[in-house]
């Protein structure tokens, strides 16, 4: 069991704070925009599950990589991602991080290590081996952070690339968000015994499990596990982090009458919100001003989605062979 986690310093709760509560404003602005139609894409919405990747991103340097699934825009934010051409992404909008041709579950920014996310479930994991295996073949360093959720578990690949990464010492970092739901598939009724962070002990891979989604105890493991990968000796390590997801499946609703879950269940991770808790520590005034300079980021986010124009006829070929 790991000990309580410490709240970190001002500057870290402050950095983490603005983080968390921009994930979350935005994804409340898609979630009121999303029935206008003004969003071309399909929406998987993070609220509820924002902690993960701000813990582990504020423990990562910039040069480190991160992949992540279709459920990315709190990775994509926590990286470091532009609010304002993420959003007009999801307008399809050629001012997009993906030129308005990826949508919600295809977004990129190499330029703050964001590599990408798939709409295809655990197809991004083996991506990250790659890259982890290019990472230290040039040995310069850095390492790669690969999310996904735990119906990724249950693809083949996950086991090939758990014994390849582990054979090949590569600098990757597993991260299960696991929310205990495939769509409406209980986890329950789709694993048969066990945890998961336990079945990836046998491939020698350190893993351990964080049960109640604390930002603070994601960033203090992260940290502890990237100091073990950066060390080259040892290879990957992974981190099983249990957390709710608070809307839909894929839109901007609840679904809670929807017979796979009750609200009962999901009463307890609402009560125990990091956002709120975060912000809870923090000086009132201070809070007030983060809350506020966020608030105009993602409003500024929305205005230029809304004025961006679409892609013009031109875009139909670009991009569709490499140079």
């Amino acid at each position: 069991m790991m000990a309580a986690p410490s709240v970190p310093p001002e500057d870290v709760l402050r950095r983490i704070y603005r983080s968390l509560y921009l994930i979350r404003k935005t994804e409340e602005e898609i979630a009121r925009v999303y029935p206008t139609d003004k969003i071309k894409s399909p929406v998987h919405l993070s609220i509820g599950q924002e902690a993960v990747s701000v813990g582990v991103c504020d423990a990562l340097r910039p040069d480190d990589r991160v992949f992540g699934t279709y459920r990315g825009h709190a990775l994509y934010l926590a990286k470091g991602g532009d609010t304002g051409r993420m959003v007009a992404e999801l307008y399809g909008k050629v001012t997009g991080c993906s030129r308005g041709k990826g949508g919600s579950m295809h977004l990129i920014d190499p330029a703050h290590g964001f590599m990408g996310t798939s709409a295809v479930v655990a197809t991004t994991i083996p991506e990250a081996a790659g890259y982890a295996l290019a990472l230290k073949r040039e040995g310069k360093g850095g390492l790669v952070a690969c999310f996904f959720g735990d119906g990724a578990v249950e693809e083949g690949v996950f086991y090939e690339i758990l014994n390849f990464s582990a054979l090949r010492k590569l600098p990757l970092f597993f991260v299960c968000e696991n929310n205990f739901y495939a769509i409406h598939s209980p986890l329950r009724k789709r694993q048969a015994a066990g945890e998961i962070f336990e079945r990836v002990r046998p491939f020698g891979i350190p893993a351990c499990a964080i049960e109640d989604g604390d930002v603070f105890a994601i960033r203090e493991q992260t940290l502890q596990f990237a100091e073990h990968i950066r060390s080259g000796q040892t290879g990957p390590c992974f981190m099983e982090c249990k957390v709710y997801r608070w809307r839909e499946h894929v839109g901007p609703g609840e679904d809670f009458e929807a017979g796979y879950r009750s609200r009962e269940e999901a009463t307890s991770w609402m009560e125990n919100d990091p956002v709120e808790k975060t912000g809870g520590l923090l000086d009132p005034k201070i809070r007030k001003e983060i809350e506020a300079d966020v608030e105009r980021e993602v409003q500024q986010a929305i205005a230029f989605a809304e004025s961006s124009p679409l892609p013009g006829g031109e875009e139909l070929l670009a991009h569709v062979y490499a140079p």
